[in-house]
């Protein structure tokens, strides 16, 4: 007796809940009872044929009734009418409306920051908010991502919904400085990450744990104090630490005028002139710079501005400088290059 109670407790959640598993159950229910019932009273033209009564049921169940197949004895069409037809009909609404509440429910998680994203590569995510300046971020990021590129993943502890539902996708977090919120965004594909917390102390442990959980990605962290940048930097060399140019761009401007004007120009993928750098790749024959300068300005009207070797950036590069494979070029164009259109190995031709 008691084993009975505890499943009949258990059909009553189940039934409660509506869930999927009591609906397949009330609809097998239905489904055998109706066969039965017309079977019984000797609706055997069709009742008799799998294949028929399934049809029939379908279509009485999502109210189409074609006709063609019906109950012929006035008890059949009793059983139809008081029974089969309102069961089948029940049963269908149900489904109905739990397939259009799961659809629904999911959408409504990705909103809130509930989805999961751990499938996706060659994405950006952004971690941290602070409203009109993350907004500009996100709208910069947008406005250089190529056709077909994922989504940009947005990381937040502070947002109800996401912001921009149209152009990114959203992970809510408990703590910036969190690797599962990390995995659900899709981190261990990123392509970078870049990170600003509320405080620099946020900052600092949000970019060492994805550093150290997302080795794929190019880390970026902005901090408001050059001292725990600093601090960044002795931790782990590869994450790139950012702070406030204000200072030096209003003295820059004081001294040589317009300079905050070409700053902006080449830091704003909104305008011409931008600057953006290129990977050499491997196995590409070295080449020296005075040849990178000109091929690329000859083949690619863009003007090479300077290299970067193990971190160590030099805008003012002797013309005798080899470039290697793992260098890293920096230009200034229009548009981004596709790095498989440069000719490399036409670089070292005429370098020789």
């Amino acid at each position: 007796m008691p084993l009975f109670s505890s499943y009949l407790r258990r059909f009553y959640v189940a039934l409660a809940e509506l869930t999927w598993g009591a609906i397949a159950g009330l609809a097998i229910g239905h489904f055998l009872t109706s066969w039965l019932l017309l079977m019984v009273v000797g609706e055997s033209d069709f009742v008799a044929r799998p294949v028929d009564f399934v049809y029939y049921y379908v279509v009485t169940a999502t109210t189409v009734g074609y006709g063609d197949l019906s109950p012929q004895t006035g008890a059949g069409r009793l059983i139809a009418a008081f029974f089969v037809l309102p069961g089948a009909i029940a049963i269908f609404t149900a489904v109905l409306g739990k397939l259009l509440s799961a659809v629904s429910n999911s959408w409504r998680g990705r909103m809130k920051g509930l989805g999961n994203f751990g499938d996706r590569s060659g994405h950006d995510i952004v971690m941290g908010w602070h409203e009109a300046a993350t907004q500009r971020l996100l709208g910069l990021i947008v406005a250089e991502r190529a056709a077909g590129e994922a989504l940009t993943v947005l990381i937040s502890k502070d947002l109800e919904e996401n912001p921009m539902p149209d152009k990114i996708d959203y992970v809510r977090v408990e703590r910036l400085a969190d690797p599962v919120g990390l995995e659900r965004a899709g981190g261990a594909n990123a392509r970078s990450i870049i990170v600003r917390g509320e405080t620099d102390d946020e900052t600092l442990a949000a970019a060492l744990v994805a550093s150290a959980t997302c080795e794929k990605a190019h880390v970026v962290a902005y901090f408001d104090f050059e001292s725990t940048a600093t601090i960044l930097h002795r931790q782990n060399p590869q994450i790139e630490a950012v702070t406030s140019l204000s200072s030096e761009l209003m003295v820059r401007a004081a001294k040589d005028p317009g300079s905050s004007v070409i700053a902006n120009l080449l830091l704003s993928a909104g305008t011409q002139d931008t600057a953006y750098s290129v990977t050499v790749p491997d196995g590409t024959t070295s080449f020296n710079y005075e040849t990178a300068l000109h091929a690329m300005r000859r083949r690619h009207a863009v003007t090479v501005v300077g290299m970067a070797r193990h971190g160590n950036v030099d805008l003012n590069c002797k013309d005798t400088m080899e470039i290697r494979s793992g260098d890293v070029l920096y230009y200034i164009a229009d548009q981004r290059l596709d790095p498989g259109a440069i000719a490399w190995e036409a670089f070292a031709r005429t370098s020789a």
